[in-house]
């Protein structure tokens, strides 16, 4: 201790948001060189090693196999499966003294599949996991949370290359008992759910949570059953078509002094002309009609308009996970004025669609189902529409399930009470087929000598963001403490 390379501080970071940046910093574990990029210290260095070598141990024992690749990476590749323009502004790119384009790799799918490529032809060899720990680069609009959210970390990723989808079910349960074991292994407390493959493209995809307060991701488990999900996978049960028959035609009625839905609701409610007969109006009956405008990996922007129930806001998170690896954005004042049919605050499903005047796409809630019956926007200032009946009195473009999931929504599952919690995203594996094999020409011969394109899986481990969530669970008023036991394995399970 007397030569320990450490200081530590009386006060924390004026940047600390959460408790592992607050404590890694003061305790002497890291120390902060640029927004999102950090110095390990022999006392984080430490601890950084061990858990590297507990993740490299668990894939060795899996019988998966250790390889490396460049951070610095060529462009051509990543033109080949799109992700040079669908990456956006988070792909650090550069060009070398000739003016040749390069990456700093935020991830290796391109490289890993060009590999299996040049040096596999034939069924013979598969299946294969290969697998590296490589620094990650991601230019994060805003860096946070000291290493959990940087703009350089290290992740263990590996792939899984097979002649089938049925290869691929193997390789993807064994690399989820491998993460089982491993997080085991580190003590931590973790959860699998459900979750969205997002840019990475793929279907089946699960995500290992670490449960704390200050996570990133947002989660539900079911009180009944074993669903758990990641709130941007969250599937809304779709409910059954309304009779409608008894419902008047709708009518647009004058609505003075009604800014909120608050508002709206209790005027509705308190009017004898607008109150319906067998319930009181609620904010679930109003329309909420919300633009955004959309951008394309080309640069081609159009407007989105998405219909959902007035007591709901819409997740942008989930809106972002659907749309990737387009953008999306407000819809502004100049968007209005481009778009002149628009009343802000008022508008209303007729004018919207494809078959509307505005042309705009509409996609609405699962929610508004056929037959339910809404007060929404009249697209004029100070005007409602009322009894306008989804199926009777419009259609939308389509169904799109962004809506803000909460305690007590209903489990897609069996019906039970939903329950949020927050966690922080340790680990995540994907089914990713053949999106990346097909880009890239990856094929072997199967057994009839005819030739086959190789289906893949990716799984990745935070090995820098471990260290942060094993010392998010590990603190009390006083500081960092022990870890659990390492040999302590807790873990929940999700339904697939």
């Amino acid at each position: 201790m007397s030569t320990l390379f450490l200081r530590t501080l009386r006060d924390d970071p004026a940047d600390a948001e959460v408790p592992s940046h607050r404590l890694l910093v003061r305790g002497g574990y890291v120390r902060r060189v640029a927004p999102g990029v950090f110095t390990w210290l022999p006392l984080g260095f430490l601890v950084y090693r061990n858990v590297e070598r507990i993740v490299r141990d668990e894939m060795d024992r899996a019988g998966f196999q250790e390889v490396h690749f460049p951070s610095l990476l060529p462009r051509e590749p990543y033109e080949q499966t799109h992700r040079w323009t669908e990456y956006g502004d988070t792909l650090f790119r550069l060009q070398d003294r000739k003016g040749t384009d390069y990456l700093l790799g935020p991830t290796h799918e391109e490289m890993f599949t060009l590999l299996v490529k040049g040096e596999y032809s034939s069924y013979k060899d598969l299946p294969l996991v290969i697998y590296q720990i490589q620094t990650k680069f991601r230019d994060e609009a805003r860096p946070r949370a000291g290493i959990l959210r940087g703009r350089e970390f290290v992740m263990k990723d590996s792939y899984s290359f097979d002649v089938d989808d049925a290869g691929l079910e193997v390789s993807y349960q064994r690399h989820r008992d491998s993460y089982i074991s491993t997080f085991g292994r580190l003590g931590l407390e973790f959860v699998i759910v459900s979750a969205m493959s997002g840019a990475m493209g793929g279907s089946a995809s699960e995500e290992f949570l670490a449960p704390t307060e200050v996570g990133e991701d947002s989660f539900v488990r079911c009180a009944n059953c074993d669903y758990a999900a990641n709130v941007e996978a969250v599937v809304t049960p779709t409910p059954a078509a309304v009779d409608y028959a008894g419902v008047p035609a709708a009518h647009a009625e004058q609505t003075p002094n009604t800014p909120t839905i608050d508002t709206l609701v209790e005027v509705s409610n308190s009017r004898t002309d607008l109150a319906r007969a067998d319930r009181a109006w609620t904010g679930a009956d109003t329309l909420k009609n919300v633009v955004f405008m959309v951008t394309e990996p080309d640069g081609t922007k159009a407007p989105l308009a998405i219909g959902l129930p007035g007591d709901r806001e819409v997740d942008m998170k989930r809106l972002e996970a659907v749309l990737t690896p387009s953008v999306v954005g407000p819809f502004e004042e100049s968007d209005f004025k481009d778009h002149p049919l628009l009343v802000k605050g008022y508008i209303g499903p007729p004018l919207l669609g494809e078959k509307g005047a505005s042309g705009i796409r509409f996609l609405v809630d699962p929610r508004v189902v056929d037959g339910t019956r809404w007060i929404t926007g009249a697209n004029t200032a100070g005007q409602h529409v009322y009894d306008l009946v989804a199926g009777r009195d419009f259609t939308a473009d389509g169904v799109i399930d962004v809506a803000d999931v909460r305690d007590g929504d209903a489990c897609p599952s069996c019906g039970g009470a939903l329950v949020l919690a927050r966690g922080i995203e340790i680990g995540h594996i994907f089914q990713l087929g053949r999106k990346y094999a097909e880009a890239l020409g990856l094929k072997v011969l199967d057994e009839k000598g005819e030739l086959v394109t190789v289906t893949m899986g990716s799984y990745g481990i935070g090995v820098s963001r471990a260290v942060a969530a094993i010392a998010e669970q590990s603190h009390d008023d006083k500081g960092l403490r022990a870890a659990r036991h390492p040999d302590h394995r807790r873990g929940g399970q999700a339904t697939r």
